[in-house]
Formats: structure tokens, sequence, C-alpha cells
């Protein structure tokens, strides 16, 4: 069962408010820096698109199973009358102020109430990461979902009792995803790595620096779990009915109610590019050995921007807690606490590292796609009328691809994988918003 959380209150009364620390995201890393920052008495407001605190990993809902560590990170949070729980909260953009403090920053967020400006002295970008999702013939068929997507249905709900699952891509989240399905009273009838045995072997040997996940991954192990395999095909007359897996070679026809497919995770950077950040060679927002987001243009760092979690790159919830401390001691100023806790990242970065090395995505994932094979599923872009573009910028001008509800976060991805294009970052909105919302912000100075 899951455990209480905080209140979510609504905006304040008047259209800006204060904070001295702003963290985006309430995550497994932003929870940390809460609660790292909270005994300075700092005025900390924490907000998360979600209705819970917890981000993917501990998700909230009727049939989520939360871990005693996010239990107690809750009620930790609830003790501290200075930190601020916004929930089913989003950041729609930046907000330009006229009249600004020129130490604050200004972002425009959303709830069901109504939209604000809200103005902080550091922010801290706890805003995880998502799926990839790699386009394959019958991807778009109902029943067809991401492996981390068909667990948060599973947490919120949905009923998948005696259902025949397939759960395929890369990754320790296909563990995760088969053992709330099975926990949920699914069949699962294949667990399909992209990655080849001799990989997995070298990163279970290294698994001896992290005891733990040595066991965790040895008690998710599932009978039916091969690896050098992948989808090929997913089949069905308007719902999923079976899907076509490739071994060794090798493909055979699968029966089955649900597939659940997801090839690693992407990190959540739009917001800190929008901001100014860059990337990294890991397509992760770039920070400094203090979380401060490092900026374009030769800038060394952003002033009172940090970033922390799997924004920064994935690697699993212990680097995102010791990183969101780290951060959440910096935004307060107690850097020996920040200093004390670089021990720990290391240890974590080295498991991240692991996890890149040993789980890389295999060239034949490229040619899943056929030519009728959707690509952008927003707009029905197929990927023969993408083949023709010679970049991101001449597909969107061309075909629309990217510029339907996701705003290219899944596309985009697809098509780096694909064709090697790098998306460009949205420069106003991250989010449709509303009119109301949009008329929070203050007027352009003549």
């Amino acid at each position: 069962m899951s455990g209480p959380h905080p209140s979510s209150p609504g905006p304040a009364q008047g259209p800006v408010r204060e904070c001295d620390v702003l963290i985006v995201g309430a995550g497994p890393a932003g929870i940390a820096a809460a609660l790292a920052a909270a005994p300075s008495g700092a005025r900390i407001v924490l907000l998360d698109d979600n209705p819970a605190p917890g981000g993917q990993i501990w998700r909230d809902g009727p049939a989520a199973h939360l871990p005693p560590a996010a239990l107690q990170q809750r009620e930790a949070l609830a003790r501290h009358a200075n930190v601020h729980l916004r929930c089913g909260t989003r950041v729609v953009g930046l907000a330009r102020m006229t009249h600004a403090n020129p130490g604050l920053h200004a972002l425009l967020l959303e709830n069901a109430e109504g939209g604000w400006v809200q103005q902080a002295r550091h922010i801290i970008l706890c805003t995880g990461a998502r799926e990839l999702l790699l386009p394959f013939p019958g991807w778009t068929l109902p029943g067809v979902t991401g492996a981390g997507g068909l667990q948060a249905l599973i947490k919120g709900g949905l009923p998948v009792a005696g259902q025949r699952i397939v759960v395929a891509g890369s990754g320790p989240l296909l563990l995760a995803a088969a053992h709330t399905a099975r926990r949920g009273g699914a069949q699962v009838v294949a667990v399909m790595e992209q990655a080849p045995w001799s990989a997995l072997a070298r990163f279970g040997a290294g698994l001896v620096r992290w005891p733990g996940k040595a066991v965790q991954a040895a008690s998710l192990l599932p009978a039916a779990y091969r690896a050098d395999s992948h989808v090929v095909r997913a089949h069905g007359a308007g719902a999923l009915q079976s899907v076509t897996l490739r071994q060794g070679g090798n493909d055979r026809e699968v029966a089955c109610d649900r597939l659940a497919c997801g090839f690693g995770l992407l990190p959540n950077t739009e917001l800190g590019q929008m901001l100014g950040g860059r990337l990294n060679e890991r397509q992760g927002l770039a920070v400094d050995s203090a979380q401060h987001l490092l900026g374009e243009a030769g800038l060394d760092g952003l002033s009172g921007v940090l970033a922390a979690g799997e924004c920064t790159g994935f690697g699993g919830s212990e680097r995102s807690r010791a990183e969101g401390a780290i951060a959440g001691h910096i935004a307060v100023g107690n850097v020996a606490a920040a200093r004390a806790l670089h021990a720990e990242r290391a240890r974590w970065h080295a498991f991240a590292d692991a996890l890149h090395r040993h789980f890389a995505l295999q060239p034949a994932l490229r040619h899943l796609a056929e030519p009728d094979t959707l690509v952008c599923r927003c707009e029905d872009v197929r990927y023969a009328d993408l083949k023709e573009r010679t970049g991101w910028i001449d597909a969107k001008l061309h075909t629309r691809c990217g510029m339907g509800a996701c705003q290219g976060r899944i596309c985009g991805a697809a098509t780096r994988h694909l064709m090697g294009w790098t998306p460009a970052p949205p420069r106003h909105l991250l989010a449709p918003a509303r009119i109301a919302t949009l008329a929070a912000l203050p007027s352009s100075p003549e």
C-alpha cells in the first residue's frame, strides 16, 4: 500500500511569488535536494506534474507498492514547514519579468486551478528521464506501450491479471516492468534484452562493487529472460494479438495481449536547455562537480541553476539521491556537506558508466522501421517521408514531424537514433498551455 503524502496546495494569491530554492521534479533527486536544503530554513518550493511525489521509480497509485525509503522520505518532507510541495504542477516555460530582481529566475507554472509566475534565487532541475521508444511495424497498435509505461499503468490500477505480456527492449527497466506485471497477476511469456550475453556477463561480474544491485537483479530475473533478442513486429487487427521476436538470427511469433517495449532512458533536458545549459556526451545536462548547470557559449556555469538526477544522465535512484542532496546543500551554501557526498556520487557514477557501456544499443535496431512505419505518431509521419528529408528542421517544415502534442519528445529521440538528427530544444514553451496561464505573464515593456 502507498503511504500518505504532503498536501499539494494551489498557487498563492497574486500572480508572482518568490522562494529561495525552486526544485523542478519530485523524484528521488528532487526529494533529496529538498531534504538537504530544508534544515537551512530556506523557502523551498518542490513541484512535480504527477499527483504525488516520487517520480517514476516511486510512482504512487492504487496498485503501487512503495518501498520503505520512499515512505520515509515523504514523511520527512511533511515535517519541514518551509518545504512547499506543489504536485499536479508543471513548468510551462520561461517568464520574462519586466521589473524583476536581477538575482531571481522566473518560470511560468500551471496546475488545474490556474497559472502563475514563480521566482526563485536558485533553481534545481530534477526533471528525470523518459523512455526511448524506437518505431517498428505495429508499435502504434493498442496494447503496445513502453516498459515503464506499462509499469505506470499497472500502478495506476490497470488490471492485467491473466494477460499474456511480452517485455522487450534494453536495460534493467525490463526486469522491473516484468516484476510489476507478474505482481499484478499477468503471465510474462518473454523478456527480450537486445544486449548480447557477453555484455550481460561482464555487467553481472562487475556488480560485485554494488552487491545490493546484484541481489536485486537476481531476485527479479525471470525464467523467460533472453539476451541478444529484440522485437521485430507487432501483429493485430485493431489491437495487439502477437509479436514477432528475433533471437540469434531466428524469428518466432508469440501470442500475447500486451507488449511493453522500451530501449533505455533519455534525459529530460528541455528546460535546462531553455535556461541556457548544454548537453554532455550522454545527452544529459552538463554540470560541474557541484551540480551547477554548465552553459553554452563558453560559460563555466549558469548562476543559480543546478541539475541533478536522471536529467544529467540515467544511472539509478542511488545516484540521483546523491546528486540531489549535493545540489540541495550547494543551493543553501552548505559546501562542506556537499563535498562529503562526492565519494558516494562517484560510486554510483561508476555504476551508471557500467549501464551505459554494457547496455549500448545494437546497430540492428536502426533497421526495425519499414517505409510505412509511423515515426511521428502525433502527426502520422511515415519513415519513408522522413528518409527524403535532410535534417530535423527540414522534416518539420515538410512533414510536421515533431509538431504534435508531444512536441518531438518521442519522434525527436527516434530520429536521432535512426538518422543521426539533432532536434532543437523548445525556445519559448515546454508544453501546450491554457490562454489564462499565458495571461499570467507580465506585459512586455513598451
